[in-house]
């Protein structure tokens, strides 16, 4: 058996909850792989909604084994707090010992890093994300299975903060003292340890057993550290690739690639969007979309859908077919709006360049319609919709396999 994949194709936030949520119930194992509580992930049901932001979106399939692998960096304080509203999930939720932790130093170091670069914020979350992957390569970080001894950890940690007390000091944080610090991570221990596993054996284990497993990114393909927006991206590699890497499988385990786009674009944070709508347009897709960040709040950037950079993340991700979401946010627009090129000192380019910044989008402009919320057919859809979906499967060089037409569960067309 291989292993199905959902990732993001544009700047995150394109819907990956619904769609895991939708699928993984037909699924036995589902496993989130890189990023942190930077996430987030909305499911709806029955109009009742819930954020997810570490815990795999199996979560509400009863009968799922949900497992967080070790490219993923935890919040403990974060996770401990997600899993209350599930009651008890010993026997459901996985954490890899390889995963490593962020801490309160890490979170402060971000914030106060954003603060000082001014301008030139990246625009995180300022979960300690950054720091936390930028200790884990720097071989200083810790795995949360080092719970399992918090005497231990407590004085690694110590010895951490006393070997870099110049940082701290610069940054202005203030460390804890030993006995604050074991307490702390003696309250983790005790909720998280039980649930820290060989996770890599796990999905092995579930393959071999011909088991069906469902793997989750987070973020989206254009924050990819290595292929994204450069600095403008997130820490972990978002892309496909990054499941291998993120829970210990090979590229031989891979299955089916589902990218997950949005009929239109968005952008949380800092960095080049050359699809950004500065216009009425812009700011009816923000409050039609609801496009408010689901772990900070903010108001998401909004524009036209870019088929250039999808159709780069497309083949970067080897999609077997898109999800397209949120087609009805579009419902009442007379024109839309799709980017096929770009203009970069005066030549037209049709391929990612390494960098987004002055180049200027080449439109082609299509019909709008009146309505597609909620249809669940796709020859129910306007005649008009359907061309524009017809149109993005030639552009991106893709197939649509299902289309989002409202939040909810129900509200979805298999193609």
């Amino acid at each position: 058996m291989k292993s199905d994949l959902i990732v993001g194709i544009q700047w995150g936030d394109e819907g990956k909850g619904k769609i895991v949520d939708l699928l993984a119930q037909d699924y036995d194992v589902v496993c989130r792989y890189q990023g942190g509580h930077n996430a987030g992930h909305t499911i709806v049901v029955d109009d009742k909604k819930l954020a997810l932001h570490l815990i795999p979106s199996g979560v509400l399939n009863q009968n799922a084994i949900n497992i967080i692998g070790n490219g993923v960096v935890i919040s403990p304080k974060d996770l401990i707090e997600e899993m209350k509203p599930f009651g008890d999930l010993s026997d459901r939720l996985f954490i890899s010992d390889k995963a490593h932790m962020i801490l309160r130093h890490h979170i402060l170091i971000d914030q106060a890093r954003e603060k000082l670069r001014g301008k030139k914020a990246i625009g995180t979350t300022g979960r300690g994300i950054g720091p936390a992957y930028g200790n884990k390569i720097e071989r200083v970080g810790h795995r949360i299975g080092e719970l399992k001894d918090t005497e231990k950890l407590a004085k690694s940690l110590i010895e951490y903060f006393d070997i870099n007390h110049v940082l701290f000091e610069a940054l202005g944080i203030e460390t804890a003292n030993y006995d604050d610090l074991k307490k702390e991570l003696d309250a983790y221990a005790k909720v998280l340890v039980p649930m820290i596993a060989d996770t890599t054996s796990m999905v092995w284990n579930a393959l071999d057993e011909n088991k069906k497993v469902l793997l989750e990114g987070a973020q989206g393909t254009l924050l990819d550290i290595d292929h994204g927006t450069y600095p403008f991206v997130t820490s972990s590699s978002t892309v496909s690739a990054g499941a291998c890497i993120g829970l210990g499988l090979n590229p031989k385990d891979i299955g089916n690639v589902t990218g997950i786009v949005k009929a239109y674009c968005t952008r949380v944070g800092n960095g080049p969007f050359p699809t950004e709508d500065f216009t009425q347009d812009g700011k009816d897709l923000g409050e039609k979309g609801k496009e408010f960040g689901v772990t900070t709040g903010r108001a998401r950037r909004c524009g036209w859908f870019d088929a250039v950079a999808c159709r780069y993340a497309s083949r970067l991700n080897g999609c077997d077919e898109l999800a397209f979401m949120k087609l009805d946010v579009l419902d009442g627009f007379p024109k839309i709006k799709v980017c096929v090129a770009y203009e970069i000192d005066g030549k037209r380019v049709e391929t990612l360049p390494q960098s987004l910044e002055n180049v200027t989008p080449i439109y082609e402009e299509y019909d709008g319609w009146d309505r597609v919320q909620g249809i669940t057919k796709y020859e129910d859809l306007p005649e008009n919709a359907k061309k524009y979906v017809k149109r993005i499967e030639e552009l991106t060089q893709t197939k649509i396999g299902l289309i989002s037409t409202g939040p909810d569960r129900k509200e979805t067309i298999f193609v």
